[in-house]
């Protein structure tokens, strides 16, 4: 009989281990949104590489053009840089992550972007408020390399990317920081930190507001020249706005247009 019940205490302990052994593993750690590596761009994208819109003929859409001519800069950039770590990012809110140990959690998947084969590997690891992320990218026989890394506060508000150029210079070149309010992306930043580039410390920030212009970017970038601040606001819906920057329009007045791009006096 005692041995009996030894035999059924060793099984009742060790029942109580795993599920505490499984309890201790804990959930996943909550993967930030795609969005969070994004700006629209879609009001500033029917520039022409002659620098004039062509789709209302024999007029003056000079405010908007100005306005599309700074963001296409930062389009380019992250066009270049963010197609594969986006695509790659995007495809693992589907993937089911692995428990590795120590709080920390993978997921491993293929994704292909224009045409190219890539494996992924994800890792995120728990920490007391934030959860620190790395991407590791593979394409072929070539070595893995952390495409991109950053960290995410436990309650999904906030965070911060830091990419890589590429794998043939996996150095810093861009990083993101981004904020969110409740289920929207509340403001977005990139920021130029490639070392020797003479775009270092440039910077768009995008976010929306409940104005009647609801979205805005900030803009810091070297011109060729100089650096040069730029302020451009407009209406996601109506498609109007206004910029604004002293070096390039001579004053601090803010420089409208309408709906169908035209320039109009500012209300």
């Amino acid at each position: 009989m005692k041995k009996v019940l030894f035999v059924c205490l060793i099984i009742l302990l060790s029942a109580g281990f795993y599920a505490g052994c499984k309890k201790d593993k804990g959930d996943p750690p909550v993967l930030p949104p795609y969005e969070t590596m994004t700006i629209d761009f879609t009001n500033f994208t029917s520039l022409t590489k002659g620098g004039q819109d062509f789709s209302v003929k024999g007029t003056n859409t000079s405010n908007w053009e100005f306005a599309a001519s700074v963001a296409v800069i930062w389009k380019l950039i992250i066009a270049n840089t963010l197609a594969v770590p986006v695509a790659a990012f995007k495809v693992a809110v589907d993937q089911k992550p692995v428990y590795l140990d120590k709080n920390s959690w993978q997921w491993s998947y293929n994704v292909s972007v224009l045409g190219v084969s890539y494996k992924a590997r994800l890792t995120g690891l728990i920490g007391a408020a934030n959860v620190t992320w790395k991407m590791y990218i593979t394409q072929g026989t070539a070595t893995e390399f952390i495409w991109f890394e950053g960290t995410s506060k436990l309650n999904g508000t906030g965070g911060q990317w830091i990419l890589n150029e590429s794998a043939a210079t996996p150095a810093p070149y861009l990083q993101i920081d981004w904020t969110k309010s409740g289920t929207s992306i509340g403001k977005i930043t990139y920021t130029s930190v490639k070392n020797l580039s003479p775009f270092k410390g440039s910077y768009i920030e995008y976010g929306l507001t409940s104005a009647a212009l609801n979205a805005y970017y900030t803009i810091h970038y070297y011109n060729d020249i100089k650096f040069s601040d730029v302020n451009v606001e407009w209406n996601t819906t109506a498609k109007n706005g206004r910029v604004k920057c002293l070096e390039y329009l001579g004053d601090s007045n803010w420089y409208c247009w309408s709906a169908t791009k035209l320039n109009i006096i500012c209300p």
